[in-house]
């Protein structure tokens, strides 16, 4: 009424407005509607806008941007269009003063638009101070002014021209050139923070349009298509991205939180009141417990809520589309509609289905956005509470459970993010669609929904039992990957024992469940896909169904069908996803308690009160937890300055925990502790970083070249660093894994020598070390003349030899202190210290008679569980003074069994190690390895596939064929005929389709099923056939990804990815075809479509595969840095490191969200360009449709439009999947690449196995016999020519990298012969079975590996002897006694690497394996520094005795063993130097006689 009444001038109501505006074919909108409501709505738009833009403006100041021409340009066309508005407004005033009344509209309308645009003109200006570069809101103000505008241009083009027509062309000049203007941007801000980054972000630049396509982007794109991308390529993060600023809003918020008044519970336990419990439950109603999900809340919420309203407005705008559906079929069906109604509805859904997109991404964008932070956060936060939670919190989360909270549980928020907007918006969806589908088809919806409602709970009864499937098979996944650990860690053994058919038999019978269990889930899955596919059709079917049948006048048309068709399309999604949201909320709530990890104690820093003294505890008590009993008791110690204080008492008396209360680690219970001046720490177990040595050394100090020296002289780390590959810029692995346990006590030492602190908190570091290099460091270092003389040292001990030297001695003992003072006082009170010293004397005694040179090296070398190598012993005699025995993880990594002649191999560090081993996969995936694939699926089978889905799509358009055609059925009397037959036919090609849909998937999975059995087998097979020479130069975690991470990719992650392929594709394939069916024409406009999409999806997956690869190359670091800064929490806090390990942690999560950034906005820009592909397909297929209006059925129309609207969503998805596809297609290689490498000779050579009994005389002969390495090496043994008799016993001796161990393999054919042939017994043995061989041949090796499994699998895999047979080798081993008097006997379980025997008996039962073979030939390495001299004699006795008619080949360490052999033979340098007996040996003077005399024997 409002506008008629502005109106009044009959002038400007012409006629009946709906005659004029709608039914004709020349539409025109009536003056009055266009001089009002079309003239106000960007007004409207632009005032409602500004209250919140101001808001937005007055907070985010960016520095101003100076005047340029561009911003003077839209100034003056502003003021420009204020003119021409009021130049009317004027006009109607002028008429006024004629006498000619003009409608009040004419006043009111230029008046408004006249203030609007003064208004943004004035916006302009204002922007422009604020420093944005391109205003999002004024381009909308802009673009909606020229497109209310276009109407009455037309309008007014068509009639006669005067003033106020005038004006109006210029008016609608001016918008349009405000638009162009406005779209571009201006320069940065002036006077803002200098960008002194080397590669910003261009998103923070970039213009309002650009930013609404990321159109940005696409600089990225194209380079990661030209060529694989890189680290440098990624730009920084964003400002407002970086852990500086997130963690610090966090931080804050979680204090404000946490300020809040404290629970009683705490001022319960303060008292001490006995029933805690109690008082909890009563204080819980009326006390809050400090909540981090609000602090989260109100860091992220107000950026997450933007999201949500972008998510709100997508929602609305979903159900458009089949509105405007419904309109065009009624179009096609009204023949007599004015063709612009058809154009007019293609255009609006084209614009709806464009808008659509850009919202939904906008709200994808926040939302990831918003995970991002959240894991930033998260991550941040609990990295900095990890270094200050006190040992109780810490003993009750492990560090594994902390790293767990850091990793899966932050990536769960992160992945719920996106999802959380469904709890609300998923049931709004399902409302309004039902409501739509009420007013289409009626109650009968009810029974569709029904439906749906029933299919939820099969649903996720299958989701229940997959997730158990998945539960078991982790099982089996974890013991095979354990066994394959093993089996490569100890590969050596295995084959020097021909053991290798045993254990592989071992792995196939995991893997064997391992697939059963996939299998079942495969059948699960192919269900639920069944469910999934089928759900809309049986909704549709039954829907329909119950509709025509209730009412004879239900006239099932093309309208009905296919609106309802596409809301129940729009339905399934969040039916869907409803029960997901919510499993993943209970998921992350649970999660939530878990980081109940946030609210622990963190612990107090110690007073510092200054006193004449470095350290004094007056009466104090601590314990290791306030509920824990003191572990100290009523300590009083008073420490001067520069005194040296040694502590003394057995195990288990509190004397780490001494020093960790001087640290401040534990709690202190009463009394008063104070530290004056700075700290360095010791602990006993040496914390190494995964850095390089000098790194480790420095510790955030600042390099001085002659004190880092020094340093190492003192701490005798010179001679190794000579040892180690890179010197001191070795990177050292984690946990200082390529260190002995020796070095890295000592590598700890330096740390604190280097760190110049005024007190140093020594925990027992000279344990680690051997006995002289313990003196070196004690007088170099921390005795009276060492370089920490004059500095306060508490050193806690066991070696009694330094106490003499020291100012003060504290004995503790059951965590008191019993006796202090000097060490004369103690020994005049004789108490306890004074038995104490008695005790241990004899045992220092023993260690001071230890025997010197050669028998010094045996006791020197490290051995190692898995490769008994040179190098270990090289190593060992190397290092003269640091002769350790570090713990079982030393040698993981060493390369072995080399000469010192050779350059080790280049390692240089290990982070260039894992780029090696990824450069394989850049750049595109050849075809071959999908027909490799293909191969291993079986061709049959894949073409079988694709027939099957074919037919699947075949049969859901005949049945959506077969109901276009059902709607066209003519009506007869108001009733459709045939209804029954109709809906027969369609159940039976609905169900049809459902039943393809089972098999294909039964048979994809199967297929993939085969394909993971079969390449699994092949890499087993191949790697159990490789030759030794291939494990020494790679890496087992190399190997071991093969086993674990690339076979679980061709598990389970290929066959889903490639049926979400397949149904994205041919669901696409099918929309292309109905839609060329109906319209034919479209047919034209498919090619460039293709052509765009095609490039799209290319530059897409270039570039999203390698920043895939950047973020999990990048992402372990963190992990890995957090699990060691848990580990080493202590002595970072001692060194008061904590800020800039902080720091570090930060840089490695952002350097992670740098390419994790663009990988979300990657997939942002490929979803808008492809979805907008998309939208031109339902453009043309809604455009085609009107324009073959008249040869078209309604039916038709509807099926082929329907299809399109679907159509985007496969567009998009199938570009994901095909770049998920060639991400992980490389698996396939990586396996192929590991199957195919070269293999050793044949186990078994048919018709040339040697007698049964060979050999019966044990002779060997090596006839001018050369061996090496590997190919390009030198030689080892260089034309060997020496006859041994049966029975003989010789004695292998000769300097390290003399070849002494070289002959051993020689003989088991681990290392071939280069030149010349070793017989045994006449046989040459290059010409028989590796088995053959090795099975006849007993060896009873350097380092003693055992597996995981019962002690008589250890003994016996094969099952070959009887249970007698076996404890008469245990007996005869001398392990009887223990083996029997275990509960399970033989079934003992041993645990990985034998961890849960002693050293000693891990050899004697090597021994026993060799009594239970008993061959004529055996070879003994002698072990060099695992066994005490009493398990030794055990073994020489042993052998004496039984072996007595065998030939015994021993390499020896210890001289005193082969004194009595028959003959020794002295390698040198890979030649024969001397062979003879002992005795003529020493008589004659050479080099056994200078060896001798070193140990003392001559």
């Amino acid at each position: 009424i409002l506008p008629r009444e502005l109106c009044s001038a009959v002038a400007l109501r012409a006629g009946n407005d709906s005659n004029l505006s709608v039914h004709t074919d020349n539409p025109d909108l009536t003056p009055c509607f266009q001089n009002t409501i079309l003239a106000w709505i960007p007004s409207i738009y632009l005032w409602s806008a500004l209250p919140f833009y101001l808001l937005y403006l007055k907070h985010n100041k960016r520095g101003y941007i100076v005047l340029s021409m561009l911003s003077r340009f839209k100034t003056l066309f502003g003021v420009l269009l204020w003119c021409v508005s009021w130049a009317d407004l004027f006009y109607s005033f002028h008429e006024l003063l004629q006498n000619r009344t003009p409608p009040p509209v004419y006043f009111v309308t230029p008046l408004i638009v006249g203030i609007t645009v003064l208004l943004a003109t004035l916006l302009i200006q204002y922007e422009r101070l604020r420093g944005v570069q391109s205003s999002g809101v004024l381009i909308i103000f802009w673009f909606l002014s020229v497109l209310c505008a276009v109407g009455p241009f037309r309008s007014k083009i068509m009639t006669t021209a005067v003033f106020r027509f005038t004006t109006f062309y210029i008016y609608f000049a001016l918008i349009i050139v405000e638009l162009i203007l406005s779209c571009f941007k201006e320069k940065p801000p002036f006077f803002s923070p200098v960008n002194t980054d080397p590669n910003p972000c261009p998103e923070l630049t970039s213009g309002f349009l650009s930013r609404l396509t990321f159109w940005w982007f696409t600089s990225m794109a194209i380079l990661g298509y030209k060529r694989p991308l890189e680290d440098k390529d990624l730009w920084s993060l964003n400002e407002d991205d970086t852990s500086k600023v997130i963690v610090q809003q966090l931080s804050k918020e979680w204090d404000k939180e946490k300020v809040l008044p404290l629970p009683l519970t705490f001022i319960a336990k303060k008292l001490g009141l006995a029933n805690e419990a109690e008082v909890l439950i009563r204080h819980k109603k009326h006390n809050r417990k400090p909540s981090f999900l609000k602090a989260l809340l109100r860091t992220f919420g107000s950026y997450f809520l933007i999201g949500s309203f972008f998510k709100l407005i997508q929602d609305l705008l979903s159900f458009v589309n089949p509105q405007l559906l419904s309109a065009l079929i009624g179009f096609i069906k009204n023949k007599d509609a004015p063709a612009w109604w058809g154009y007019v509805i293609a255009a609006l859904m084209f614009i709806c289905a464009v808008l659509q997109t850009l919202i939904l991404h906008q709200h994808f964008q926040y939302c990831f956005v918003t995970g991002m932070r959240l894991r930033t956060g998260i991550t941040g936060v609990i990295y900095r509470k990890s270094l200050v939670i006190t040992n109780s919190a810490k003993r009750s989360s492990t560090v594994g459970e902390i790293v767990n909270l850091m990793s899966v549980d932050a990536q769960r928020f992160m992945d719920l993010m996106t999802f959380l907007n469904m709890l609300w918006s998923a049931p709004l969806q399902i409302f309004l669609a039902l409501y739509f589908l009420w007013q289409t088809l009626g109650p009968s919806v009810l029974a569709g929904v029904a439906v749906m409602v029933l299919l939820i709970p099969f649903n996720s009864a299958i989701a229940m039992k997959t997730r158990a499937f998945q539960v078991e098979q982790m099982r089996y996944k974890d013991s095979r990957i354990k066994l394959m650990n093993e089996i490569l860690g100890g590969i050596k053994v295995l084959k020097l024992y021909a053991w290798e058919p045993s254990f592989s038999e071992k792995v196939l019978e995991i893997r064997k469940n391992e697939l059963r269990v996939l299998k079942k889930s495969a059948y699960l899955n192919s269900l639920s896909n069944f469910a999934w596919i089928s759900a809309p059709f049986l909704v549709a079917l039954t829907t329909f169904a119950v509709y025509v049948s209730v009412d004879e006048k239900n006239i099932l048309d093309a309208e009905k069908a296919f609106v309802s068709l596409s809301l129940f399309n729009i339905l399934k999604f969040p039916l869907s996803m409803l029960p997901q949201v919510i499993s993943n909320i209970v998921q992350v709530r649970r999660t939530w308690y878990r980081s109940c990890f946030q609210q622990l104690e963190q612990t107090e820093p110690q007073m510092s009160l200054v006193s004449g003294n470095a350290i004094s505890v007056t009466n104090a008590s601590f314990s290791w937890g306030k509920e824990l009993k003191p572990s100290l008791k009523d300590i009083n110690l008073l420490v001067p300055s520069g005194a040296l204080v040694a502590v003394v008492g057995h195990v288990g008396c509190g004397k780490s925990s001494l020093v960790s209360a001087l640290l401040g680690e534990m709690e202190k219970l009463e009394g008063e502790v104070a530290v004056k001046g700075s700290v360095a720490y010791v602990p006993q177990q040496a914390w190494i970083q995964n850095a390089t040595l000098k790194d480790n050394i420095l510790f955030g100090q600042a390099p001085n070249e002659q004190k880092y020296q020094n340093v190492l002289e003192a701490c005798a780390l010179k001679t190794d660093l000579e040892v180690l590959p890179g010197g001191d810029q070795t990177e050292i692995g984690e946990k200082g894994i390529n260190l002995s346990g020796g070095q890295r006590q000592r590598v700890s030492l330096a740390r604190a020598v280097y760190s110049n602190s005024d007190i140093y908190l020594l925990d027992d570091p000279l344990s680690a070390v051997d006995s002289h290099v313990a003196k070196h460091i004690f007088d170099k270092v921390i005795g009276p003349d060492g370089v920490l003389k004059g500095k306060t040292r508490i050193l806690v001990t066991h070696g009694i030899s330094f106490l003499p030297q020291v100012d003060h001695i504290v004995v503790l003992g059951d965590g008191k202190i019993s006796e202090m003072g000097s060490y004369q006082d103690l020994l005049k009170q004789n108490k306890a210290f004074a038995e104490f010293l008695r005790n241990y004397a004899l045992d220092e005694d023993i260690e001071e008679d230890e025997p010197t040179g050669t028998e010094l090296t045996a006791k020197i070398c490290p051995f190692s569980p898995n490769d008994s190598c040179v190098l270990t012993r090289e190593l060992s005699v190397i290092s003269s003074e640091g002769g350790e025995c570090p713990n079982k993880m030393s040698t993981k990594r060493r390369i072995c069994d080399k000469k010192p002649a050779e350059p080790p191999l280049p390692r240089k560090n290990l982070n260039e190690k894992l780029i090696q081993a990824e450069t394989a996969e850049t750049g595109r995936v050849k075809l071959t390895v999908f027909w490799q694939y293909m191969k291993a699926v079986g061709p049959v089978t894949s073409l079988v596939i694709c027939f099957l889905y074919c037919c699947q799509n075949a049969a859901a358009i005949g049945a959506n064929v077969w109901l276009s055609d059902w709607t066209n059925e003519p009506v007869i009397n108001e009733t459709q005929h045939n209804t029954t037959m109709r809906i027969g036919v369609y159940a039976a090609l609905g169900l049809l389709q459902g039943l393809i849909v089972l098999i294909s998937s039964f048979t994809l999975a199967m297929g993939g099923i085969s394909a993971a059995r079969s390449l699994h087998t092949a890499l087993l097979e191949n790697k159990f056939h490789t030759p030794q020479s291939f494990y020494d130069t790679t890496p087992t975690g190399r190997i071991i990804n093969r086993f674990s991470k690339d076979i679980y990719v061709i598990d389970e992650v290929i066959p889903p990815t490639i049926v979400m392929f397949f149904g994205t594709f041919f669901s696409s394939l099918s929309t292309m075809i109905v839609i060329i069916a109906s319209t034919p024409l479209f047919a034209v406009v498919i090619v460039p479509l293709a052509i765009l999409y095609f490039f799209v999806q290319r530059f897409y997956v270039a570039t999203s595969r390698q920043l895939k690869r950047l973020e999990s190359v990048s992402r372990s670091p963190i992990y890995s840095h957090f699990s060691e800064t848990v580990s080493g929490a202590s002595v970072i806090r001692a060194y008061g490191r904590v800020k800039s390990f902080i720091d570090i942690s930060d840089l490695k999560v952002d350097e992670n969200q740098k390419s994790y950034y663009p990988g979300i906005i990657s997939n942002r820009w490929l979803g808008i360009r492809v979805e907008f592909v998309g939208n031109c397909i339902v453009l043309f297929a809604a455009l085609f449709a009107v324009i073959g209006k008249n040869s078209l059925n309604a039916g038709l129309v509807g099926l082929s439009v329907s299809y399109a609207l679907q159509v985007t969503l496969s567009l998009n998805w199938m570009v994901r999947m095909t770049s998920e596809l060639e991400t992980n297609i490389v698996a396939v290689e990586r396996i192929k690449e590991y199957s195919e490498t070269e293999t050793e000779a044949p186990w078994v050579i048919e018709g040339k196995s040697p007698p049964e009994d060979w050999p019966s005389k044990g002779e060997l002969e090596f006839v001018n016999y050369s061996v090496r390495y590997r190919k390009g090496l030198d030689l080892v043994l260089k034309g060997l020519n020496l006859q041994v008799h049966g029975g003989e016993k010789i004695g292998i001796v000769g300097r390290t990298g003399a070849g002494k161990s070289s002959m051993t393999l020689c003989l088991f054919r681990i290392l071939e012969a280069a030149k010349g042939e070793i017989k045994i017994d006449g046989v040459k043995i290059a010409e028989i079975g590796l088995h053959d061989l090795r099975s006849r041949l007993t060896i009873i090796p350097q380092d003693p590996v055992l597996f995981s499994g019962t002690l008589r699998m250890n003994l016996d895999p094969f099952n070959k002897y009887s249970d007698e047979e076996i404890w008469k080798a245990l007996e005869l081993s001398h392990l009887k006694r223990f083996v029997s008097s275990q509960p399970s006997m033989l079934d003992y379980e041993c645990s990985e690497g034998g961890e849960n025997l002693s050293v000693g008996q891990r050899q004697l039962v090597c021994l026993a394996r060799a009594l239970l073979r008993k061959t004529r030939i055996l070879i003994l390495d002698e072990a060099t520094a695992a066994v005490d001299l009493e398990t030794d004699d055990l073994i020489q006795m042993t052998i004496r005795t039984q072996f007595e008619d065998c030939t015994v080949l021993t390499i020896a360490h210890r001289l005193n063993t082969i004194m009595d052999y028959t003959r020794v033979l002295v390698l040198d340098n890979g030649t024969v130097a001397e062979f003879d007996t002992p005795a003529n040996l020493i008589a004659s003077k050479g080099i056994f006689y200078s060896m001798a005399k070193d140990a003392g024997l001559a």
